[in-house]
């Protein structure tokens, strides 16, 4: 089982335009409702590929209902989350057809109280015995402590279970210190988190700093890894038009699904990116087109050299 924590969750809504322009009323052409929040994407897309999923983290209000009767529809993932008494935010994506770009609006998450982190760390506990891998992903609600994703590191480290942490600012920086397996920062995470805007510089100073392995995500560019056994570029064949919400996330799942499955790095990175790519072309986050992954994975244009970094 591949537990996924996403202590932020929302309801993502997706709504397509014909195009988008300020100041104008607009007419939406198709909406739809997805559980969301960066771990709830990787769960869907680990499922899709056919692994057992548990996805845990926090939920509440009305929307929170919402999002665990949709999650519910999702096969091969269990709904662990955590009741809290805040009400679960939204993310609403406007998705422009004439361009091809998104403008995402992210509510603020719900408060969480003391005794609600430690009802979560409790469940946390319990279920991460019995994973085989963890993502921890996204940001942290108010009331949840800064070091939060580095105390998680620390538990699942404890009982030998590899951690994947996919978050940015001070939640990555210390949670880096925690030694995590892998880190998956874009490249203005890894930038803030350096200083150094040259990416395999700066994947190499993420590694100093804790991370056993860093795989920095270059947008349409593809993705860099580096750890103790080498560096990789991978690259997709082509660059595709869509909408690139959930992209990392379809990332961050195919690097799980490769650990898991003690795939060889190249071949982790390019399943990787071709899931990537894949779902640029999905209507909303958590998706892929499953024949262009087929079809990319393949394709996918992986170099390097397996020597120490």
């Amino acid at each position: 089982m591949i537990l996924t924590v996403t202590l932020n969750t929302a309801l993502d809504i997706t709504y397509r335009v014909g195009a988008l322009r300020p100041h104008t009323a607009h007419r939406v052409t198709e909406v739809t409702e997805r559980p969301g929040g960066k771990g709830l994407n990787v769960a869907r897309v680990l499922a899709a590929l056919g692994h057992e999923v548990t996805a845990t983290g926090f939920v509440g209000g009305p929307t929170g209902s919402s999002l665990r009767e949709e999650l519910a529809r999702t096969p091969g993932v269990v709904d662990a989350l955590v009741a809290v008494e805040g009400a679960t935010r939204r993310t609403v994506a406007v998705f422009d057809e004439t361009t091809g770009d998104t403008t995402q609006l992210n509510e603020p998450g719900p408060l969480i109280a003391p005794p609600e982190w430690a009802a979560f760390l409790e469940t946390y506990g319990e279920l991460v015995r019995s994973a085989t891998a963890v993502a921890l992903c996204g940001s942290l609600p108010p009331g949840v402590p800064v070091g939060a994703y580095a105390q998680l590191v620390r538990t699942a480290r404890t009982v030998g279970v590899p951690v994947l942490l996919d978050t940015s600012g001070e939640p990555l920086r210390r949670g880096v210190a925690a030694r995590p397996d892998i880190v998956k920062p874009n490249v203005d995470e890894l930038a803030e988190l350096t200083g150094s805007h040259e990416p395999l510089q700066a994947t190499r100073d993420a590694r100093r700093r804790g991370a056993h392995t860093v795989v920095a995500s270059l947008g349409a560019e593809g993705l860099l890894a580096v750890n103790a056994e080498g560096r990789w570029r991978a690259v997709p064949p082509r660059r595709v038009r869509g909408n690139p919400t959930g992209a990392g996330d379809s990332a961050v799942a195919g690097l799980l699904s490769g650990l898991v499955e003690q795939l060889p790095w190249p071949r982790r990175l390019a399943r990787a990116v071709a899931l990537s790519t894949a779902t640029v072309l999905a209507p909303v986050a958590g998706e892929f087109v499953p024949r262009v992954y087929e079809e990319l994975l393949d394709q996918v244009s992986v170099t390097g050299e397996a020597t120490a970094a």
